[in-house]
């Protein structure tokens, strides 16, 4: 048993609560918990805003910490060693996806960091905000020391979801890349792809976020409502990773892309509308993709990548006791770029 914050129903704020977990099994790597980000689909889990959510829930998943105890299998990890846990703590490990490591496509369903449950003992998953949890080495993450702790917790979600298909499309330094979207998701898009040498662009409704932009990595920007500029981007762009969490007109990103171009949709999980326009595809060879976080193979690649090129998350850090505060600022989009729980304020006043 440890401490943590829960949400009880999806119309409370989150409270305090006495979070169950597991003895070790000889598998298992048991971690206290440094950090932990806020993700907006701990929001929208909270608030049960997909339908599926069960409760008792504790969220996060963009966890930090320093390694307690193993279990007697246990090799890979020692006590004292910094790791990291993301958005899932276990998959079947017998499907294709599995087997060549790539975890999140399981067929058999990952099992999620919280709100899900375990695949051996049937009991519930709990996430990050807590004290302390246990997971199987198989599903923890290495964090390089390099790396500033308090902001590398959301890499292992926001980090791992632009990285993925950024790496799966090989993106490098003959490429030009856009980027739709400068939130949590888009700030890292923008510094993975220009690390990785492409020529980056980001398309924004807000003129004052070009400083800000260019500072985070971002060769051009564009005003996305100002239809000179956009008319300018026609068969501009490699790629168009789109990361803007809710509805919006996709077609006229399909015609800044040039030849064999690829839409990738990371922020929106509902339907698409207005539609998508069949001749702009068409027209172009064009495709709209979308991408999961990536396996662990490639989340440790993607933290030693950060690791090599001073890559963090710009984060804001805030008290356990102040999560209900953030959740607020977090649905008014009042954040910069990801919060980010010091579980050490657990338990204070």
């Amino acid at each position: 048993m440890t401490k943590g914050y829960a949400a009880l129903a999806s119309d409370g704020d989150l409270e305090l609560f006495d979070v169950p977990r597991r003895d070790l099994r000889p598998d298992d790597v048991s971690i206290d918990i440094l950090y932990c980000g806020v993700c907006h689909s701990d929001l929208h889990e909270a608030r049960n805003d997909w339908g599926f959510s069960n409760y008792p829930m504790v969220p996060g998943h963009e966890i930090v910490g320093r390694v307690q105890s193993v279990g007697s299998g246990v090799t890979s990890f020692k006590p004292g060693d910094l790791v990291g846990v993301g958005c899932y703590v276990d998959s079947c490990r017998e499907c294709r996806p599995c087997e060549i490591g790539e975890e999140s496509y399981c067929e058999n369903w990952p099992t999620a960091t919280y709100g899900s449950v375990d695949r051996h003992d049937g009991m519930p998953t709990y996430g990050g905000y807590s004290k302390h949890i246990v997971v199987s080495d198989k599903f923890v993450l290495r964090v390089p020391a390099s790396l500033d702790l308090k902001s590398a917790g959301p890499l292992l979600c926001a980090g791992i979801t632009t990285y993925a298909p950024l790496r799966h499309w090989k993106v490098g330094p003959e490429h030009k890349v856009a980027v739709a979207g400068l939130g949590g998701l888009g700030h890292l898009a923008l510094k993975f792809a220009k690390a990785m040498g492409a020529e980056v662009t980001l398309f924004t409704r807000s003129p004052d976020k070009a400083e800000e932009a260019r500072r985070l990595g971002a060769d051009h920007i564009v005003i996305s409502t100002d239809e000179a500029q956009m008319a300018a981007t026609a068969n501009a762009f490699d790629f168009v990773i789109d990361t803007i969490p809710s509805a919006h007109d996709l077609n006229p990103y399909i015609t800044s892309l040039r030849l064999d171009g690829k839409l990738i949709l990371l922020g929106m999980l509902e339907p698409i509308d207005p539609p998508l326009h069949g001749g702009l595809l068409m027209l172009g060879r064009k495709a709209v993709v979308s991408s999961n976080v990536g396996g662990i193979r490639e989340t440790q690649d993607m933290l030693d990548f950060c690791a090599e090129h001073g890559i963090t998350c710009d984060v804001e850090m805030i008290a356990m006791q102040d999560i209900n505060v953030a959740f607020e600022r977090l649905r008014r989009g009042d954040v910069h770029y990801r919060f980010v729980i010091d579980m050490a304020t657990l338990g204070e006043k």
